[in-house]
């Protein structure tokens, strides 16, 4: 009966540390186990650590990709023996949305297309870019739906999925956390403008940091738009930083939902460390993540 009731305590308390964590609390040894989730990491967060010194972490920990870092580094990366989960395009700001981006943007998705099939990564990643004020609301969709339109033949013919990524405007606390202005930035909206393309190649990038701080009803909406989710983004809310117990976000039971789905593509990290010691942030982050 002590030796039930040692286990279950130890249990309970792996159980509380995996969900609200402090970093002394993480075991410096924790590696993905379960791995239901095909972790990533978006680079940029980490900076300025080299992607390649990233990289090694990110082995250590069991992740099993990277995205958001330079394509010089893919060649280290895939030696190492991770995936490119995901890779930029023509940025969050210069988008379809404005009649003067479009030759740029069609160029610049075809040619990361193109990036994307070399290095056998699924997705490329796609914005509507800043509403433009001398645009009206309709027509900057039909601008954004006309580009991907004339994309997607070229994104179906490799088997490449365009991932428009739907991003919050309400926070102006930090050009990374917020994006005043940004035209997508209802991630049901998003969706419309997804539908409208009408190709399978076409997917949402559900960004549960944005989702919550402009929509919420995560998991409701997880269940509603699985069918149309081709990437994941996390970070914790308010501030963008760790999952930790300073945030709303109850990412458990997110994660679960998410493989209730069936969804088997990449769960990207994409919050900016706070904790001192980044890699411990990090190494928490998969722990929660690894229901």
């Amino acid at each position: 009966m002590i030796a039930r009731t040692a286990t279950a305590l130890a249990g309970t308390a792996l159980l509380g540390a995996s969900r609200f964590a402090k970093a002394a609390e993480v075991p410096d040894d924790f590696k993905v186990k379960n791995g239901r989730i095909r972790q990533s990491i978006m680079g940029w967060c980490f900076k300025p650590m080299p992607a390649e010194e990233l990289a090694r972490h990110c082995k250590d920990i069991g992740l099993v990709a990277m995205e958001g870092i330079s394509s010089k580094s893919y060649p280290y990366v895939k030696e190492l023996g991770l995936n490119i989960s995901l890779v930029s395009s023509h940025g969050f700001k210069k988008g379809p949305v404005s009649p003067e981006n479009r030759e740029y943007c069609i160029k610049t998705l075809r040619d990361r297309i193109d990036l994307a099939k070399s290095v056998d990564c699924p997705s490329v990643i796609t914005f509507t870019g800043m509403s433009d004020p001398k645009v009206s609301h309709e027509q900057s969709a039909k601008n954004c739906v006309e580009v991907w339109k004339e994309v997607m033949p070229y994104a179906e013919k490799h088997g490449i999925n365009l991932c428009l990524e739907h991003l919050n405007s309400r926070d102006d606390t930090h050009p990374m956390k917020g994006h005043p202005g940004y035209f997508g930035d209802d991630v049901d909206f998003c969706v419309d403008l997804i539908k409208r393309v009408d190709s399978p190649n076409m997917k949402l990038l559900f960004d549960i940091y944005h989702v919550q701080i402009m929509n919420g009803d995560v998991i409701s909406r997880i269940r509603q738009y699985k069918d149309l989710i081709g990437h994941y983004h996390t970070a914790g809310c308010p501030g963008r930083a760790e999952l930790d117990e300073t945030q709303e976000i109850n990412y458990p039971p997110i994660m679960k939902e998410i493989v209730k789905t069936g969804y088997k593509g990449y769960v990207a990290q994409e919050f900016i460390p706070t904790w001192d010691d980044p890699v411990k942030a990090l190494r928490h982050a998969a722990m929660v993540c690894d229901v």
